[in-house]
């Protein structure tokens, strides 16, 4: 079904959300016909963050606000769905749009295994009505289904549509980027170069791929794959227990802004052996390229004021070389920010190792002799 058509259906004006690669022809015609008016369409840092401000809209509006996410994402929104939203609560009705990632049968990562398998499980406990939607759900049944989400959100129940793979479809092709001339991949090359043997956690998405890839030797290094936005928490935990250690993380900007109150526990705590690498391209690259709020922001004042000991942004390969050495002998917490461009080799592959084999091996280079 044509993302067009899906819209006009559900009959909403108010989108806000986390983009998902299962979501991405509603996102291209958002995208497309919204372009960046907030008053239609909000990208959000994440999926709670997106049920208030949808509830926001209902307030200021008596109209009901489409929430969209990647299953993932619904972790998130159990909090503000079960005390805000819920209709013992204050009764607000949301439509959300909920992408399918691992579903039981279907093939993907394994980050996405569990999360498909409990996807309707936790929308029932929820107590929020749902519909599959797939390739082959005609207009007029979802009509039909529109027309039984209605009597649910009369009464401020909330309602789902849980989207299968290639269920949406948006003809017009979009491109997403920026004119930065430095590559993710090239400025964790130079990360790892500095590190030395220190240990790495990364972010999910494109960065943990390029790490996986540019190492020989994985057991350096730990991938947050699944879990977005914690990498910094993950490697400030370890910073705390290893304080004879520099850690490093090698954060993004969605990831970041996703949970960004990490940065002020971190920036307060007095740790002095985290550096806090954030490689800001502006996007959400690794479900399709859209925007993110860091597109129009400086991270490192931010770091400043939430109490990093350090803090810089480069944006070539000379001022990142410079500032990783600083960092490796600082003694502080450290944050760097890297502009980047956005864009990843064609042939960039994915992690070999099984999630359970990269923490055994990460474990073990953390307990080793020369890790004390």
């Amino acid at each position: 079904m044509e993302a067009k058509k899906f819209a006009e259906i559900i009959g909403a004006d108010f989108y806000v959300g986390v983009p998902d690669s299962q979501l991405k022809s509603l996102c291209d015609y958002l995208i497309d016909t919204y372009d960046d008016d907030p008053t239609h369409h909000v990208i959000a840092a994440n999926e709670g963050n997106a049920v208030a401000i949808g509830a926001g809209y209902h307030f200021a509006t008596g109209r009901v606000p489409v929430v969209y996410m990647q299953n993932s994402g619904e972790g998130n929104v159990i909090n503000p769905s079960a005390s805000l939203t819920n209709v013992e609560v204050y009764a607000i009705p949301i439509v959300y749009v909920i992408g399918w990632r691992g579903e039981p049968g279907v093939h993907d990562e394994p980050q996405h295994v569990f999360q498909g398998k409990v996807t309707l499980d936790l929308l029932n406990v929820m107590e929020i009505e749902h519909c599959i939607l797939d390739i082959g759900t005609t207009e007029d049944e979802l009509r039909q289904v529109m027309s039984n989400f209605r009597s649910e959100i009369e009464r401020g129940r909330s309602a789902a549509f849980v989207v299968r793979k290639g269920a949406l479809t948006f003809d017009k092709k979009l491109e997403h980027g920026n004119d930065r001339k430095l590559s993710r991949e090239e400025a964790i090359r130079h990360v790892i170069a500095v590190s030395g043997d220190d240990p790495i956690v990364s972010t999910t998405g494109k960065a943990s791929r390029e790490l996986f890839e540019l190492r020989a030797d994985h057991s350096r290094d730990f991938l947050t794959v699944g879990s977005m936005g914690h990498a910094s928490s993950i490697a400030f935990g370890i910073a705390l227990m290893r304080s004879d250690r520099k850690v490093w993380c090698i954060d993004g900007d969605g990831a970041m802004l996703m949970h960004m109150g990490a940065m002020a526990v971190i920036g307060t705590s007095g740790v002095r052996n985290l550096i806090h690498v954030v490689i800001n391209n502006g996007a959400h690259e690794s479900v399709g390229g859209y925007r993110t709020a860091a597109s129009k922001l400086d991270i490192a004042p931010i770091a400043e004021a939430c109490g990093y000991a350090r803090v810089s942004t480069v944006d070539s390969v000379e001022d990142l070389d410079r500032e990783l050495g600083v960092a490796k002998g600082f003694d502080g917490s450290v944050l760097i920010e890297i502009k980047c461009g956005v864009g990843a080799r064609k042939d960039l592959g994915r992690p070999t190792t099984t999630p359970l084999e990269n923490k055994k091996n990460f474990m073990r280079l953390l307990a080793s002799p020369q890790n004390r």
